[in-house]
């Protein structure tokens, strides 16, 4: 598993990308989280609380995000 040096909560946004490239993310709660990928690909996932998705990703949509707690990992 790969490790991570720093984490930030993040406030899903439809219009204001992620200040950092986050390389993971986890969430509090579960739900689905809209995303964007480094390719700028977007796509929703259901997420489980606690699982950890080594995902690179540049945006976290707060339409068609319903998980919380969101904290990206870098």
């Amino acid at each position: 598993m790969k490790q991570y040096y720093h984490a930030a909560a993040v406030t899903p946004s439809d219009s204001v990308p992620l200040t950092i490239r986050a390389s993971a993310f986890v969430v509090g709660a579960n739900g689905t989280v809209k995303v964007n990928t480094i390719y700028d690909t977007g796509v929703t996932l259901t997420c489980v609380a606690g699982f950890v998705y080594p995902l690179t990703v540049t945006k976290i949509y707060s339409t068609g995000t319903s998980a919380t707690g969101i904290v990206g990992l870098w």
